[in-house]
């Protein structure tokens, strides 16, 4: 990587190296034939976009993406929406799926080890530092700020970390620190907490993302590497050594979140549930969601389909109706009745059907008169004509995969059992 001036944006002297192997096995279905960052979000993107978008709208140009479990409609993903960086303009996007380069019989066995295993193709850009980031959370974050405060507190490794209510941070990687922010202890799941010093009723849990100077990084990941027992982890072994025998620094969300006028709070969202998948891509059609999409300061890029605009018609039977809803382009609305429903790209509903509270994933199909509430439906669906589903639990629950919440999730193979 060439050397920039010194007065430079730390991010251009940066790589973001983007971990997305993971399945998300807490989606069930959903993840049966894509990993969890390739999820569709937001009516056109997926999850992993997020963290892409947040790399380069912070003026990183150097991305790094590995990915291990059913990686196939991610990489597609990437190779259609994120090809338009040029190695003229100093710019590179790497996609490094585990291909047994360190070991023929060894696949990435954890998170470090997926950085470990391209450690030459690190060294082949030579950058400064590098940001490590999850490729499965909805937010938006300035990487700069958290880069600036890593050089400015001569951190080894400065962590991401959310606040968040103590009580409620028991399912989280609990950071103690001290009065500088330097944390002290790490605790993964604690019963209880330790509050922060300067608000006792909250706790900062680790989101996942870290900073290092590139050389340590590599430095500690031979180390790793070559110590028996480890699980080749960050979050288990890297971050708690360095926690022990380094400096390791918090760096508070609340510091580095883009916001636009619309977003009145710093808004991080692991959609890694039924529920809380449903719950984001539901609140997105409230006249002010929490998670400001329209903000063209900080644009979520994506792969941009060629596709007509959507269409709300009557038909003969009707009228066609959409309250609160986000309709993608290609999508149909014919004589149907929506409310607070998101269509991605490319769905029919024809008439007579009523959805409510339903979040419809890509090319899916809603024959005449079926009624859906509270559903997620998978992609390329043809829902058949007079289904019903949200008014009977017991029902729901025999046919479908039915959250405690009475969520739904619909897909093609659940259907094809009840013909």
């Amino acid at each position: 990587m060439p050397t920039s001036p010194a007065s430079a944006p730390l991010s251009r002297r940066t790589m973001a190296y983007v971990l997305a192997g993971g399945r998300g096995s807490r989606l069930l279905e959903l993840t049966d034939k894509r990993v969890k960052p390739a999820v569709y979000f937001g009516a056109k993107s997926r999850i992993i976009d997020f963290a892409l978008s947040n790399a380069l709208n912070s003026g990183i140009r150097h991305i790094a993406v590995a990915t291990q479990y059913k990686a196939h409609s991610l990489i597609r993903h990437l190779q259609r929406g994120w090809n338009f960086f040029r190695s003229e303009r100093n710019e590179s996007f790497d996609i490094l799926p585990a291909s047994q380069r360190v070991s023929e019989t060894m696949w990435y066995e954890g998170t470090a080890d997926a950085v470990y295993q391209n450690i030459d193709i690190i060294e082949s850009y030579a950058p400064e530092f590098i940001v490590i980031l999850a490729g499965d959370h909805i937010y938006k974050m300035d990487y700069e700020v958290m880069l600036q405060q890593h050089v400015n507190q001569g951190a080894d490794v400065t962590v991401g970390c959310l606040e968040v209510p103590r009580l409620e941070a028991t399912g989280f990687g609990v950071m103690a620190i001290d009065e500088t922010d330097r944390i002290v202890s790490f605790l993964e799941k604690p019963k209880n907490p330790p509050g922060m010093p300067d608000n006792p009723d909250m706790a900062l849990a680790s989101m996942g993302i870290y900073v290092f100077t590139t050389r340590f990084l590599l430095d500690e990941l031979r180390r790793d590497a070559a110590e028996p027992g480890s699980s080749r982890d960050f979050g288990k072994d890297i971050i708690p050594y360095l926690v022990e025998h380094g400096k390791a620094v918090a760096h508070r969300f609340t510091h580095s979140c883009v916001r636009s006028s619309a977003e009145t709070e710093a808004y991080w969202r692991d959609v890694g549930t039924l529920d809380a998948y449903w719950a984001a891509n539901i609140d997105l059609t409230q006249a002010t969601p929490g998670l400001d999409l329209y903000d063209t300061a900080w644009p979520i890029w994506t792969y941009a389909e060629i596709t007509p605009p959507a269409k709300l018609t009557r038909d003969g039977s009707g009228r066609g109706e959409a309250i609160d809803c986000v309709l993608s382009g290609g999508c149909i609305v014919s004589g149907a009745v929506l409310r607070r429903s998101i269509l991605f790209t490319g769905t029919r509903v024809h008439s007579d059907a009523h959805l409510e509270d339903a979040v419809v994933l890509p090319g899916v199909e809603i024959a005449p008169s079926a009624r859906l509430s509270k559903v997620i439906v998978d992609r390329g669906v043809h829902i058949p004509e007079g289904l019903v589903v949200g008014e009977d639990p017991d029902l729901d629950a025999r046919r479908f995969r039915r959250t405690d919440s009475g969520i739904c999730l619909i897909t093609q193979p659940m259907l094809d059992r009840l013909e």
